[in-house]
């Protein structure tokens, strides 16, 4: 059935996907609070769907397709991921704390990093790899705001987050996922982005969000939208500028 729908349409695929991950994710983080073990469900939903994603690729040969290889390009020309490193950090900018248990702490840092291998297929892969095809400028706009606004799923599956705190990640989330875009494309490689959106969503388990402010918030949410946005966008000019020189060559 998944590949008669790729066949058919590579977006409606993609919105499948986006669709079926949002429902059976929060579903799996709702059950997983009522039975008062954080993320232990949830992470059987994220390792199920990964699993089925991972047959679907081996099964067709699109493992290169969608950016499952080595960075095609330097360190040097990355920046070496410095403004990466700078974000990662945030989730630790107002402290470390331990919020959950040995145990719930490990599934919580799991279906993290099963969250940045969905989210990075889902978004840069699928959705942008197929409207790319068309009008690739619409492609990098379609899946960073999609990105973004995917988060507001968190205030309607009863996972307790607040209004602000939701709004302000909608913001960054939006620019964060400009930058995993253009990483992917200077790179021809997924496999940082999903390492990278692992991370800073795993080391959110150690924030320690009682001390933080609506102002800190706030602070927060410009900075790594400055960040982000500003490395994705260097990324971006040094791309053209390749392409210019690529263009004289020939």
């Amino acid at each position: 059935m998944l590949k008669k729908l790729y066949g058919k349409s590579e977006i409606w695929f993609a919105v499948l996907w986006i669709v079926a991950y949002c429902i059976l994710m929060s579903a799996g983080d709702s059950l997983s609070a009522m039975i008062g073990i954080e993320k232990s469900l949830t992470l059987c939903v994220g390792i199920l769907l990964s699993a089925v994603l991972l047959i679907f690729l081996k099964k067709n040969h699109l493992f290169e397709a969608y950016g499952f290889r080595p960075a095609q390009t330097s360190a040097r020309s990355m920046l070496y991921y410095l403004p990466v490193i700078l974000m990662l950090t945030a989730n630790l900018w107002y402290g470390v704390t331990f919020n959950y248990g040995l145990t719930e702490t490990v599934l919580y840092i799991l279906s993290m990093f099963c969250v940045g291998f969905l989210e990075e297929l889902i978004f840069r892969g699928f959705l942008f790899e197929a409207m790319r095809k068309g009008t690739p400028k619409v492609a990098v706009i379609v899946s960073s705001v999609t990105f973004g606004v995917g988060h507001i799923v968190n205030l309607i599956n009863g996972s307790g987050a607040e209004l602000l705190p939701n709004l302000l990640q909608i913001v960054y989330a939006t620019a964060a996922g400009f930058m995993f875009v253009m990483m992917y494309l200077k790179t021809k490689s997924l496999i940082g982005c999903i390492i990278i959106h692992g991370i800073f969503n795993a080391l959110s388990v150690f924030t320690n969000e009682g001390k933080a402010t609506a102002e800190m918030r706030i602070l927060t949410c410009i900075l790594l939208t400055v960040i982000t946005g500003a490395y994705a966008w260097y990324l971006a000019l040094t791309m053209k500028e390749n392409e210019k020189e690529g263009t004289k060559k020939s």
